[in-house]
């Protein structure tokens, strides 16, 4: 509260200055400060992208990195499915055994298609036991694919 005091002799002036309008004013322009600030950004990478980044007729380019190819293992109730890329191999149990020779084989012959490549993604149905998980788990740590990672979504 401001208070003024008069020295003529009269009475004392008791002012109260109302902050809140002005709170509020502030409030809603460093709101729309900080909104156009994060667009005038994205606009930024918009035109720097298109104008710098134009090609000619004469760039050609590279095809992805052959480490870059997916590979993914998927153990199902009838046995493993492997991916590689859009190629899909599929061995199933053969007398109620899983096929682990035959999924070590064709892993031996990614290994040699793609010696650079280190990463794999292993998927599991809701069904299948957990020790056949590390059956494909092992499969892959044999063949030096080291960098397993675990897909928690459904495979198709």
């Amino acid at each position: 509260m401001a208070q003024t005091e008069d020295n003529s002799g009269g009475r004392s002036a008791n002012v109260e200055v109302n902050l809140i309008p002005f709170i509020d004013l502030m409030s809603v322009l460093i709101t729309f400060l900080l909104i156009t600030a994060v667009w005038t950004q994205v606009s930024m990478i918009q035109l720097g992208s298109s104008i710098y980044g134009k090609k000619t007729s004469d760039q050609i380019t590279p095809p992805p990195p052959i480490a870059d190819i997916p590979l993914r293992l998927d153990v199902k109730d009838f046995g493993f499915r492997l991916v590689v890329g859009q190629d899909k191999y599929t061995f199933e149990k053969k007398s109620g055994e899983w096929s682990t020779a035959e999924l070590a084989e064709r892993l031996a012959v990614v290994r040699q298609m793609y010696p650079d490549k280190s990463d794999a993604t292993i998927t599991v149905d809701n069904e299948v036991p957990y020790e056949k998980l590390i059956l494909g788990m092992d499969a892959l740590l044999a063949e030096n694919f080291i960098s397993i990672s675990i897909a928690t979504v459904e495979s198709e």
